[in-house]
């Protein structure tokens, strides 16, 4: 037989499933909802679709209630009106939402419905088990704020956890039936008459009639809090108010519950019967009790009723028909005052879990996790009397060591107080007080607090969780009184500036009074960056490893973590990116964050700002308890991490920074205030904001006069609208998403740049040079697919040139003017097509860039015009080459035509003298042909006319040209001109510099005239350099002479001059140096044009022609000859020229994959960390002073080494060959040829596309030719195949240098070219520049290096220096030299002197680390070399290991 019991419980236990799976919850009944499931970002939360169905009834409530909006509960309707009858109750949406939720969401929950003024669950009924449980944990968050009339004159005021409050609680529930709804009464009772609120749910709310089906039982309580103004106060002292819903026949537990917790319980009733009169009777109960009816009970009953309590009249209230609410409620409120002003019952809501343990009732806190995590926190927290002293004695580093290195690490960067010394013996100084400073901290042993918090925050699960929070709420408690106080006086005083002392003095008790989380982690912090000094073997190092990664897993878990210690002014740089490299390893790799910061004056609501937008839990608790910069973690949902396009949201509050420098970070008219003079002068130079789009008004945080007022919709509302647009704004940066290593470079680079009291310059300066490598990455790509695509073209064009006038060209114009000029056409538009792609890339990247690239868009002029200047060099180039290949073919036209009229003359003499044997008869020996055919070739040779040109028109025209290049300097120029170009360039070009020794009386410490007479050498030389280069490359590859390269000589000459304007080069330089070119490149081109002269030529084949005479004469077969013949010495030359003309862009190609050859930064660590590893002295010397030729040199050797081989390229151009030679031979067999001479010259058409065949070889093959056809092809074909057999075995056995030799296209100097840059060096140190190409109008290095490697001596001393530039120009130093006259001149102004350069400050103190430690290892080496005093190496620098030192570059130049 089923009782009536177990009926109750069968029913109420399936209603609450039926309920739970209509609002698709079961799950998490089973699995609470936790937190960080919360905080998620998804949809829903920007969506402002109404409910559908009745599943999406929670996350509506829930979304609105995060957001603290106050009409949440209305809400919680569904869109579709037909549903309406079947609407759930909001009252069981919330009891769900508490049922299936963790302690902590349900903490978060009670929170901000007690923000929204509802009524939160106090007793949370469960009717599958028919249990309730007491909310003390879900409340324990709560803090109130109020004013009771007794402190109303001195201003006074309470702040407290109100679970700890002593309040009288004044209860109201309903016996049976009650026309009144008693929900409403007491919204009204609680209301002023200026604003009415729904505090408690009531039936004629919205969907408030629709039937309970779990949450009858449920008792909620809120509190009535005075602001101490009796105009506006309904109770003069604070009152908790419970209300049961439900019967409480239904829940004697409940009702036996409030009664032993309240001062008063006001019972409301219908019709009294026996059974509801003797529940009232039968409770033993201490409280007082009234009974509210509605004038239609039963007055004998009610009369027994009030007999039975011993109620008075009194305690009877009647609601008659013709008393109004308005009456009735005054009524209830009189009797609720005389009850709170004489009750002795007063109790706190953490006391009343002793009375529900009797009952039977659950308190949520019981579980093991919470009470042991308490047990733990009490541990700590309970023994603390003096904050101050607590953290003097248990959290010893953070004090007074950490506000000392806190300031030496600034005085590092700023050199505020360097008076005099020597700036990296000043740094060296610093360097050694931090490391006693360190190894301070290191003598302190673990206190016993922090070892008790690290074991806690160590535990698994909810524990630590549980943990954190209630060391949160003990140690707020603990300090809320005094911090309160405090913070009141710190307001007072701030109205006048005047009180500058007093708010400095209260400032720093407030300092010393705050003691929260955050103090723990931050001697967490402390403890871990102190064991990093410690040698890595220590036990005591290795012990604390672990520490980053929990803190990384707490904010995994939506844990706040300090970024910026507010009280020190100081980031724990290295605790901070430990943890944050932490946990990029707790989450997949390349996990994607976007961060959103909020900046602010102090006071203006930016945490509660963040806390409502994104539901995370900054703290807001009074007093500036909380300084410094708090970031937080909040996941991102499934599907919006396809609109945001990252995995995570990092925000980050700044709160009470009111020191100089963290200032910079939460105030921007501060940060620009502190630019001074320097062009960036706000925040808009380092982030984009609109005014039509970046202002956004948020209405005030409350509805009213705290402490009742509820939070704003309008507040609610244009946060949420806000929210919905930054989410948006977000969306569309698609590419601004980091992931969490790129955050930790770019916070660590923010840090050094406000270290250095330029925040937005320094910054700027960091991102800036960032993305400008990028673009140049980008652009060198670009310009390489430009000019490999222009030289294949030139290759093609030069070909089609070279075989003008030949019998190879298939059909070209007749006039080879005509036909430069049209190559000259097709070349213009592939320029202007590759010139307007250029601009195009330029404009999609600027478009795409990942979130900065405003900050690169100064360089977007620059990078467009570079791309129009590379068009107007490459054009240049093109037409010069074009030029010059027909120049050289118009020449070569004319000589080979002397030429074929000379094998002409010498062939018709031969034919006569074969004729004359054979007529003869007589059978003649070897000796005796030869000696017939010599005394023909002498009788012919005289006829010849000698065509020889003589050289002296070579150097003719090129003086010619040279007077021209000098013209606009004048006469003076001119009158230098006196020595014959013939006797130039004989012996090396010595500089010597007369006229300067009177320029500068007395140079400055670092120059003087022998660096510079050294610098006009170097640079002579470099120029000469390069000219014999281009000279020795035509000289090579059989180039004729022609006017346009004396052009370019001259023009490289000038381009070089005008690149080195640091070395003031007079008249009389320029025109010796150009002479010297000149006389050299004019020497060796008559040797070329010597070796191309007809009769010369014909002499050289002399031997050759007597060898197919005697072949002739003696009727020998010649197919095999002259198929062997024309194979060797006309197709194998071709081809050997054809891959050495396609091998290096290939080559180059290839380079580009390897690492060290990506971009720049790697290609100059890679040749660093190669010095470093070598540790050769000379190699650091030549790659000092003589940059380009080291790098050049090792970067031959990188291609050396990568290519061990390269005949897989060489083959694969070299079966191309074969295949066209052989198609061309059988294409030339069908064909109409009857003779060799046709055959031939149908195969070389044929192959005029891709060979030059030198017409030289096949005028000389053509001679005394009388092969059969057919038997030549055979031949042939027999011939190309051995050829392509012992090519192959050449490409294999060749030396590999020798073969990047023959190449047209030398690898390593276009790679050098990419990767190089400008060439510019510091004027300080001498390093090379940075940037990409040579178009940029600023010249800035990454890594800067003690001046001393520069040769720079001291004038006094001559010990070498030790300064580095980049520290130099923010210190007070001067520097003189010849560029200032010899004056002195500061060095923070040193961009009056070299407006064209950028010396940024180190972003590192350790960025130098590298040429620290080559300076002082080769210190030795240096002076002897220099012939100087060695420098006076800082003590510090000589600590720095080579590991240090790669580490140092590797960073520098960010390569992982």
């Amino acid at each position: 037989m089923v009782t009536e019991i177990t009926k109750f419980f069968i029913s109420t236990g399936r209603h609450l499933v039926s309920v739970l799976e209509d609002l698709n919850l079961e799950r998490y009944y089973r699995e609470k909802q936790s937190r960080s499931k919360l905080l998620e970002i998804d949809e829903q939360m920007i969506k402002d679709e109404p409910a559908k169905y009745k599943s999406d009834l929670p996350w509506y409530f829930l979304k609105e209630l995060m957001m603290v909006n106050v009409t949440a509960r209305n809400r919680i309707k569904l869109n579709d009106q037909s549903l309406i009858t079947d609407m759930p109750n909001p009252l069981d949406i919330i009891t769900a939402l508490f049922l299936c939720s963790d302690g902590f969401v349900q903490q978060e929950m009670a929170l901000k419905m007690s923000m929204c003024q509802f009524s939160v669950p106090l007793l949370l009924p469960n009717c599958d088990t028919n249990q309730c449980t007491l909310m003390l944990w879900a409340m324990r968050d709560i803090v109130k704020k109020y004013r009771p009339q007794s402190l109303s004159e001195s201003k006074g005021f309470i702040e407290d956890r109100i679970v700890l409050s002593e309040l009288p609680m004044i209860s109201f529930v309903r016996l049976g039936e009650c026309s009144l709804s008693k929900s409403e009464i007491l919204n009204k009772l609680l209301s002023n008459s200026q604003q009415y609120h729904d505090t408690f749910v009531h039936r004629n709310m919205e969907c408030g009639d629709s039937p309970r089906a779990i949450s009858n039982g449920l008792t909620e309580i809120t509190w009535y809090l005075p602001c101490g103004n009796t105009n506006i106060d309904i109770f003069s002292q604070p009152v908790a108010v419970a209300n049961l819903h439900g019967d409480i026949e239904s829940f004697e537990t409940q009702y036996s519950f409030l009664c032993q917790t309240s001062a008063a319980v006001f019972v409301f009733f219908g019709d009294l019967d026996e059974s509801e009169h003797s529940l009232l009777t039968n409770i033993n109960q201490k409280t007082q009790i009234f009974l509210v009816g509605n004038g239609e009970s039963n007055n004998e009953v009610l009369r027994t009723v009030a007999n039975k309590l011993g109620l008075s009249n009194n305690n009877i209230i009647t609601k008659k028909k013709q008393k109004n609410d308005a009456d009735f409620v005054q009524t209830l409120r009189k009797k609720v005052r005389d009850v709170v002003k004489n009750s002795k019952i007063k109790m706190t809501i953490e006391q009343m879990a002793d009375i529900a343990y009797k009952l039977g009732i659950l308190v949520d806190e019981d579980s093991p996790e919470c009470q042991n995590a308490k047990t733990n926190a009490d541990v700590i927290t309970a023994e603390i009397q003096d904050i101050h002293r607590f953290k003097e004695d248990q959290l010893p580093r953070q004090g007074e060591i950490w506000k000392e290195l806190t300031c030496l690490e600034k005085e590092e960067f700023r050199l505020q107080h360097i008076g005099s010394r020597n700036i990296e013996d000043y740094r060296s100084e610093l360097l050694l007080q931090k490391k006693e400073l360190r190894k301070k901290q290191n003598s302190y042993n673990m206190s016993t607090a922090m070892t008790c918090f690290i074991n806690a925050i160590s535990s698994q699960g909810t524990e630590r969780f549980y943990f954190l929070k209630w060391m949160q709420m003990n140690l707020d408690n603990l300090s809320r009184t005094k911090l309160s106080e405090l913070q009141e006086k710190y307001k007072e005083k701030c109205k006048n500036s005047e009180n500058k002392e007093e708010i400095k003095e209260i400032d720093r008790q407030i300092s010393n009074s705050s003691l929260g989380t955050e103090h723990f982690f931050r001697e967490m912090g402390q403890i871990y960056e102190a064991s990093l000094s410690l040698p890595q073997t220590d036990p005591s190092r290795q012990q604390l490893q672990h520490l980053p990664k929990l803190c990384a897993e707490l904010l995994l878990d939506g844990f706040p973590l300090e970024l910026v210690d507010g009280d020190a002014s100081n980031i724990p740089l290295r605790w901070v990116t430990d943890v944050l490299s932490q946990l990029s390893d707790l989450v997949s790799p390349n996990r994607k964050i976007l961060v959103v910061t909020v900046l602010g004056v102090q006071g203006t609501g930016k945490s509660t700002l963040l806390n409502t937008m994104f539901g995370v839990q900054f703290a807001v608790s009074s007093g500036r308890c909380t300084r410094g910069a708090f970031m937080s973690l909040i996941k991102i949902d499934e599907d919006m991490k396809k609109v945001l396009n990252c995995d995570f949201m990092l925000i980050i509050d700044t709160e009470g920074l009111k020191s100089p420098e963290l200032a910079q970070l939460d105030n921007s008219y501060a940060a620009a205030k502190m630019e001074k003079k320097e062009e960036n002068k706000s925040f808009t130079d380092v982030m984009e904001y609109s005014p039509d789009t970046g202002n956004w008004y948020i209405p005030g945080l409350w509805n009213g006069n705290p402490p009742m007022a509820p939070v704003s919709v309008g507040y609610s509302e244009a946060v949420y609208e806000l929210k919905k647009h930054i989410i948006q704004l977000l969306g569309n940066c698609e590419s601004s998403a980091k992931d969490i290593l790129d955050f930790k470079e770019w916070m660590s680079n923010l840090w050094n740049a406000v270290k250095h009291e330029s925040f937005i310059f320094s910054f700027r300066n960091n991102l800036v040079a960032d993305l400008y490598m990028r673009l140049c990455t980008e652009f060198n790509k670009w310009e390489w697919e430009f000019k490999k695509e222009m030289y294949t073209f030139v290759t093609n064009a030069e070909r089609r040139i070279s075989n003008f006038g030949k019998v190879a060209v298939k059909s070209e114009s007749s006039d080879i003017n005509e036909f430069l000029k049209r190559l000259k056409i097709e070349a213009s538009t592939v320029l202007s097509t590759w010139e307007t792609r250029l601009l195009e890339n330029l404009r999609q990247y600027f478009k795409k860039t990942d979130g900065h690239g405003y900050l690169v868009e100064g360089y977007k002029e620059e990078f467009s015009s570079n791309a129009k200047s590379l068009r107007r060099e490459m054009e240049r180039t093109v037409f010069n080459q074009l030029t010059a290949a027909a120049e050289i073919t118009q020449e070569m036209i004319e000589i080979d035509r002397i030429k074929e009229n000379h094998i002409k003359e010498i062939e018709n003499a031969v034919w006569g003298l074969i004729n004359e044997c054979w007529k003869n008869n007589a059978p003649m020996g070897e000796t005796e042909l030869e000696n017939k055919f010599l005394k023909m070739w002498c009788e012919t040779l005289k006829k010849l006319p000698c065509s020889e040109k003589q050289a002296k028109q070579i150097f003719t025209n090129a003086a010619s040209y040279l007077r021209e290049s000098l013209k606009h300097k004048g006469d003076v120029s001119l009158e230098l001109l006196e020595k014959k170009l013939e006797d130039c360039g004989l012996v090396p070009f010595r500089y010597t510099a007369e006229r300067y020794s009177n320029r500068v009386e007395e140079v400055d410490m670092f120059f003087d005239i022998q660096d510079y007479i050294m610098a006009a050498q170097k640079l002579a030389d470099s120029i000469i350099d390069v000219c014999t280069q281009f000279v020795r490359e035509k000289v090579r590859r059989k180039k004729m002479y022609c006017d346009t390269y004396i052009k370019e000589i001259l023009h490289i000459t000038d381009e070089n001059l005008e690149k080195n304007q640091e070395v003031k080069a007079d008249i009389m330089f320029e025109v010796f140096l150009k002479q010297h070119v000149c006389g050299i490149a004019a020497r060796e081109f008559k040797k070329v044009h010597e070796e191309n002269d007809p009769y010369r030529c014909l002499i050289k084949n002399k031997d050759r022609f007597c060898d197919d005479f005697k072949h002739v004469v003696n009727k020998e077969d010649q197919c095999q000859k002259k198929a062997e013949e024309f194979t060797n010495q006309c197709l194998k030359p071709a081809v050997q020229d054809f891959i050495n003309q396609s091998l290096g862009p290939k080559i180059i190609d290839e380079m580009l994959t390897c690492e060290q050859f990506s971009t720049r930064m790697s290609f100059q660590c890679s040749i660093l960390l190669d010095l470093l590893s070598k540790e050769d002295f000379k190699n650091y010397q030549r790659y000092i002073f003589s940059y380009q030729d080291y790098v050049k040199t090792w970067i031959l050797n990188q291609i050396v080494e990568h290519f061990s081989t390269i005949s897989e390229f060489e083959d694969r151009h070299l079966q191309s060959c074969i295949r066209s030679i052989n198609d061309a031979i059988n294409k030339a067999k069908t064909g109409k040829s009857d003779n060799v001479k046709t055959f031939v010259e149908d195969i070389c058409k044929e192959l005029g596309d891709k060979l030059v065949i030198s017409k030289d070889a096949l005028g000389a093959f053509m001679f005394l030719n009388n092969a059969d056809k057919n038997q030549f092809a055979d031949w042939l074909t027999v011939f190309v195949n051995e050829m392509y057999q012992d090519l192959r075995k050449e490409f294999q056995t060749l030396n590999f240098e020798v073969k990047l030799q023959q190449l047209h296209v030398h690898p390593e100097n276009e790679l050098f070219n990419k990767l190089v840059g400008c060439g510019k060096q510091c004027p300080f140190c001498k390093v090379v520049c940075d940037a990409g190409g040579g178009g940029h109008t600023e010249h800035f290095a990454l890594l800067h290096r003690p001046q001393g490697l520069g040769r720079y001596t001291w004038h006094v001393t001559k010990k070498l220096v030790t300064n580095i530039c980049s520290s130099s120009v923010i210190s007070e130093q001067c520097f003189s030299c010849i560029d200032t006259n010899g004056r002195w001149h500061p060095y923070k102004k040193y961009k009056e002197i070299y407006p064209d350069w950028k010396i940024p400050p180190d972003s590192s103190l350790e960025a130098s680390d590298y040429w620290k430690y080559v300076m002082a290892k080769y210190n030795m080496d240096l002076a002897k070399e220099y012939n100087a005093n060695p420098a006076d190496i800082p003590e510090s620098w000589n600590d720095i290991t080579k590991e240090q030192a790669e580490k140092s570059l590797k960073k520098s130049f960010n390569i992982k």
